[in-house]
């Protein structure tokens, strides 16, 4: 009877077990066609309200993006969120990319306007110093001229419309009445007290009169080249924070913003959450959608261009802080060929302003007849220079004044030329930020080109689509995105930078004559601490016999170079593995080579004599 059971009892278990099989793979299947991992993703991306995506997917779903056959686990309201989403973090990626670029600008800006400042505040110092050392007769009363003089510099490079030529020359104006009483004709300052009239007529006929010979005007010149530059740089850098910031502002078209979703969402709809994008795929939707913004990537690479010049203009051969710096040994000589020439002026001032200031101590060093010629066919004296040589006396009387002034800036570390070249180095990988910018966004794990792949339709070896390149013109092609016109945003920018560049190249015409990052190449090489090149005579690092003649072609190629002309070089070129040659100027030519020559001779000769005796 057993065993009549046993076969029941065995067929019945397997009954069993098959039933327990079919339960456990359908709720694995219900498992694996669940939402599970969609709710994650959607709660950790913060797309929006959790309740939106079901906990199951479901067949009859009327999509409008993300359209395909099947269970899908979205609905309309969580492409809604999708699409504010997808929006959302392209805006953010782009502004990411964008603020390193904003804050190399933003910083470089605060530290040239600081350089600046330092370098005008060691200049008014720098010429304070003359004045109260060298002129102590006028220094009280000219300090606040200086003061003047340097806050408009200060105005004009912070981009403030003031004209460094007219603000040259009112500071001379304002000193003449001043080195007309106390350095021409000391003594008369009391008589000329409380007299607007009188220090009116001298600043009035201050330019007419010549008192300063060219200096004033060099002086100007010097100063308006060098500092124009450096205010046209601070200029064009708030530029381009504008352009970066309207960047940021750009809108993404509606076709642009459903290809986003397409790409980066409508994947999770099928529960494969992880799967990315494919690279070419990416490059398609990306440029698509950025198709207005690499409309900029020409303005942009001339605007990088004319950044490159102008700091060549202001920092090549130390350029804005030799302008500088220059100031008081321009006004040391100023002052100099006033005192010179004081005679002259005097009785140049004295017919024209009618000042009865008595004949200087001075009238009778010059011949009463030069005098007289000189008044009469110039009674306003244009040019006042003397038809015969100044007597050495006079000359001698006033050599102690001459004082030298540094040449070039002190060797700081943290100097202009270096920071303009850690602008420009930094500036370079830039230049192409417009049309990178697509790649960037599809860099890293946002794409990938080498596995299994999303294509925006399925899961795919590789994409197979046509990958277009950058610009307008380039996107009729695009599979992806429909580009229909340009963002009214990035439009006035284009136009505005390109007005810059115009208006820039126009008011500094010989930019376009330079070589700029050849020179700029060059910029900051010696500046390292320990370098070569700042080595000079005044340091006692030269070396024996060849250090006077390296210093004078560095000299020669700075000084006779016309600004904006790259100086000569060797047109050698030498192996970087070998070390570079040396050239030695004055030296005796190396003897090691003819020593046995010589003993041979010298032994030659020691044997004729002998056989000669």
């Amino acid at each position: 009877m057993s065993r009549g059971i046993c076969p029941r009892v065995n067929c019945c278990g397997s009954v069993w077990i098959l039933t327990l099989v079919i339960f456990g793979v359908i709720v694995i299947e219900a498992d694996a066609y669940s939402c599970h991992e969609v709710r994650t993703a959607f709660q950790l991306r913060q797309v929006g309200p959790l309740h939106r995506v079901p906990e199951a997917p479901d067949v009859d779903v009327d999509l409008l993006i993300c359209k395909h056959p099947g269970p899908s686990c979205c609905n309309r309201k969580m492409e809604e969120s999708y699409q504010n989403a997808v929006k959302r973090e392209a805006l953010h990626n782009i502004d990411a990319y964008s603020s390193e670029l904003e804050l190399l600008f933003s910083r470089h800006l605060n530290a040239f306007q600081g350089m600046f400042q330092s370098l005008l505040s060691f200049s008014q110092g720098h010429l304070s110093s003359l004045l109260e050392g060298t002129y102590t007769s006028l220094s009280h009363s000219a300090l606040p001229h200086v003061n003047q003089l340097f806050s408009s510099l200060s105005f004009y490079l912070r981009g403030v419309n003031v004209s460094v030529e007219a603000t040259v020359h009112q500071f001379y104006n304002n000193i003449f009445p001043l080195v007309y009483t106390q350095l021409i004709n000391p003594g008369t300052e009391d008589s000329m007290t409380g007299s607007s009239g009188m220090s009116d007529c001298l600043r009035m006929i201050r330019q007419d009169v010549n008192p300063f010979g060219h200096h004033p005007a060099i002086m100007a010149q010097e100063l308006a080249g060098a500092l124009g530059a450096g205010r046209q740089l601070g200029l064009a850098m708030e530029e381009g924070l504008e352009v970066m910031n309207a960047t940021e502002q750009a809108n993404l078209s509606k076709d642009c913003v459903k290809s986003l979703v397409k790409m980066v969402f409508c994947s999770h709809c099928r529960g494969l959450t992880l799967i990315k994008p494919c690279m070419g795929y990416c490059l398609n939707v990306m440029r698509g959608c950025l198709a207005s913004v690499s409309e900029l990537n020409q303005p942009w690479r001339r605007y990088i261009t004319l950044l490159e010049q102008l700091i060549l203009a202001m920092a090549g051969h130390h350029s804005l802080e030799l302008a500088l710096l220059g100031v008081r040994g321009h006004v040391n000589e100023a002052l100099l060929y006033a005192q010179l020439h004081g005679p002259l002026i005097t009785a140049t001032v004295d017919k024209v302003c009618g000042l009865s200031t008595g004949e200087p101590t001075d009238m009778q060093a010059t011949s009463p007849e030069v005098m007289t010629s000189t008044i009469t066919s110039s009674p306003l004296l244009p040019f006042v220079t003397p038809s015969q040589p100044i007597p050495e006396q006079r000359l001698e009387e006033l050599a102690h004044l001459k004082r030298s002034f540094p040449q070039k800036p002190s060797k700081n570390k943290y100097s202009l030329r270096v920071l303009s070249r850690d602008f420009l180095m930094n500036l370079q990988r830039y230049k192409s930020f417009f049309t990178a910018l697509p790649e960037m966004l599809c860099e890293g794990e946002n794409a990938v080109d080498d596995s299994t792949c999303w294509n925006g339709e399925g899961v795919v070896e590789s994409y197979s689509g046509r990958v277009v390149g950058n610009g307008l013109h380039a996107q009729r092609q695009n599979p992806e995105v429909k580009f229909r016109k340009m963002d009214s945003t990035v439009v006035e920018v284009k136009a505005r930078l390109e007005h810059f560049i115009q208006e820039t190249q126009e008011k500094f015409p010989k930019l376009g004559q330079m070589d700029a990052w050849e020179e700029l190449h060059d910029l900051g090489s010696g500046e390292e601490e320990g370098s070569a090149t700042d080595c000079d005579d005044e340091d006692g690092c030269q070396s024996s016999g060849d250090g006077q003649e390296k210093r004078s072609d560095k000299e020669v190629s700075t000084e006779h170079e016309s600004p904006g002309k790259q100086p000569r070089r060797d047109n050698t070129k030498e192996s970087p593995d070998r070390p570079p040659s040396v050239k030695v100027i004055g030296g005796s030519p190396t003897v090691s080579w003819l020593q046995p020559w010589s003993l041979a001779l010298l032994f030659a000769g020691l044997v004729l004599q002998w056989m000669l005796f």
